[in-house]
This record gives structure tokens, C-alpha cells and sequence, in this order.
């Protein structure tokens, strides 16, 4: 039986949802597999709402039929974090975002987490979907995005997010995402490894401070890893220290398993949440990675903006791993 809405005492089907009364809030759900991984992406905002292996999690995961909290797996486009008051200026323009984060002030974390993302290739290992955003109030620019999610039997998730300016002018842009890794227990009794050898101090609305200071001799040194504990963080990583491939690794150790996540040379940053404000039977359970390709307000700051000329391009990609 197709939907019904009430028009003056009558009843109509509504073309086009009849089967479809069950649909999950998130959308349509995309299946991938590969050896001992399982993943599943949703239609809304193309997150990574599960990715498990051996059947045991490596993300913090929530029902199909539930908004995703606390932004869990999804990709943070055409910026990632916070724009300060919802202002920024580009190319001599003004513009003002809507303040999706109205407690602080700040336009947060993109346009495209709740938007459809269609389908262009789905493979038993592989998923590749689309999103057009057209312009609108604050952001007055065309932008075509590709993310792929990719399984492998032997080195996990890598997910690879492209950006395209079909547009006639030059528009700014900066990508993020938002799993939060997890081994199945409190993060508090984990060793936590991060790569950043600079954070960037915010002030009490999550807006830059100033310059990048060195972790050396602070709380924030986890280069070496050791026991996270109670500490709190919420704080942007720069100076990340990478291998002769270029990736930069986060390793979460439990008691008896380890998660781990890289980043490519594209996102030269990386925020990381202690989910200290998460909902309540998920408060740190999980640790908060996100790539990014500018800090905290870039749009605002300037710093790292990445400048799209009309038929350029940008791809950067990152992966989780068990082990």
C-alpha cells in the first residue's frame, strides 16, 4: 500500500512510494564486503554508518532509521568544522552561512551530510556515489563530488572523496569526514597514537586562538602513544608525521585489539574528539578522526583554502584498518 496523505476528507496514494513505507530515515542502504570486512554506506550524506571486522566494530555505528549523531561517519563538504559567525569572504565577496551550530555561532561542517547522494557504481567491494550542490545563500557556487568506499580482505576501508568545479567561476572548497574509531571498550583505558606535532589552540567557541603551537611538552604529545585516560581533546593536528607513502597513522589500542586509520598528503590536517559530548550510551567509546584539508574556520582565516578554477579538481583520500 502506497502512502496517503489527507486532502479535504480524502486519501491518495502518492506516486512512486508505494513498497516503500519501511525506508529508513538515512535512505537506501549500500552493502560492501571484502574477506573478514562489512561496511554499510547510507543514501543520506553517503556516511559510513557501519564498517566491522570479523563481525566486531571499527567505527561507532547507529540504526538506519536514526539521523546520524554527533555527525558519526559522515563527510564534512565544502568545509569541514566551523566557519566563525558563518562569514567568510572570497574573490572581494561577502557571504553569510546559515548557523547550523547556533549555540556557538558557527556554520558547521558543510552542505552536503544530509543531502541524497546517488549510486553510480556499486560493486560486492565497492560503492562509488555522486552528489551535484548547486548554489545557495552563503555558498553561491556549483560543486560535483565523487567519494568511493573500497574494501580489501587485506588492508581494510580506503575512501577517496573528488571534487569537480563545473562552474564558470572560481568557488573555495575544503573536505573533512567524521568516523569515530573504536575497539569495543571506553577510549579512557586505550593507547592513543596521533601523528601531529602542532595543535591549534581554540578559544571557548571552537574558533582558532592563534597560531599552531608544538605539542612537545604538553598534554597534546601522542606522537609515541600512551594511555589516553580521562583527558579530553577537541583540537585540530598539524605537522603530521608520514611514512615514505605519505600516510599519516592513528592507532587506537584496546586490551585486545587495535584500529587504526591513515590519511594521504591531500588533508595536511586532522581533528581529534575524545566524543565527550556524544550521546550518553556512546560518550567516549570511540575516538573522532577527521581529515581535513584546512583547520578549524579556514574559510574564514583563508588558511589552506583550496581554490577551485572552473574544470579543476581535487582528491584526497584516507582508510581504516583493523590492526
Amino acid at each position: 500500500m502506497g502512502v496517503r496523505i489527507g486532502t479535504g476528507g480524502a486519501v491518495r496514494p502518492v506516486p512512486g512510494y508505494e513498497g516503500r513505507m519501511s525506508d529508513p530515515v538515512t535512505g537506501e542502504q549500500f552493502d560492501i564486503a571484502a574477506g573478514p570486512y562489512r561496511a554499510t554506506v547510507t543514501e543520506a550524506g553517503a556516511g559510513l554508518r557501519e564498517l566491522t571486522h570479523q563481525r566486531q566494530p571499527l567505527v561507532l555505528s547507529y540504526p538506519a532509521d536514526e539521523p546520524a549523531p554527533a555527525a558519526f561517519g559522515q563527510l564534512l563538504i565544502p568545509w569541514p568544522n566551523r566557519v566563525s559567525r558563518g562569514r567568510y569572504d572570497f574573490d572581494g565577496r561577502s557571504h553569510q552561512l546559515d548557523l547550523s551550530e547556533p549555540e556557538l555561532d558557527n556554520a558547521i561542517h558543510g552542505l552536503v551530510r544530509w543531502a541524497a547522494w546517488r549510486p553510480v557504481e556499486h560493486a560486492p567491494d565497492r560503492l562509488r556515489m555522486a552528489c551535484a550542490l548547486y548554489g545557495s545563500t552563503g555558498y553561491p557556487f556549483r560543486l560535483d563530488l565523487e567519494v568511493e568506499y573500497r574494501l580489501d580482505a587485506g588492508t581494510g576501508l580506503t575512501v577517496t572523496v573528488a571534487a569537480t568545479n563545473p562552474g564558470t567561476r572560481p568557488l573555495p572548497y575544503a573536505h573533512g569526514a567524521h568516523p569515530y574509531l573504536t575497539v569495543g571498550e571506553p577510549i579512557d583505558g586505550c593507547t592513543v597514537q596521533i601523528p601531529g606535532s602542532r595543535y591549534l589552540p581554540v578559544d571557548e567557541r571552537m574558533i582558532p586562538s592563534g597560531p599552531p603551537l608544538a605539542v612537545d611538552g604538553s598534554a597534546y604529545d601522542l606522537r609515541a602513544g600512551r594511555l589516553l585516560g580521562e583527558q579530553p581533546i577537541d583540537l585540530a593536528f598539524t605537522g603530521l608525521e608520514r611514512g615514505p607513502d605519505g600516510r599519516a597513522w592513528v592507532h587506537l589500542t584496546g586490551a585486545d585489539r587495535r584500529t587504526s586509520f591513515w590519511l594521504d598528503e591531500a588533508q595536511p590536517w586532522l581533528e581529534i574528539y575524545t566524543a565527550d559530548q556524544v550521546p550518553v550510551d556512546r560518550r567516549r567509546l570511540g575516538l573522532g578522526v577527521e581529515p581535513m584539508t584546512g583547520p578549524p574556520n579556514a574559510f574564514g582565516s583563508g588558511t589552506d583554502v583550496i581554490r577551485l578554477e572552473p574544470g579543476a579538481g581535487y582528491t584526497g583520500s584516507w582508510g581504516i584498518t583493523a590492526g
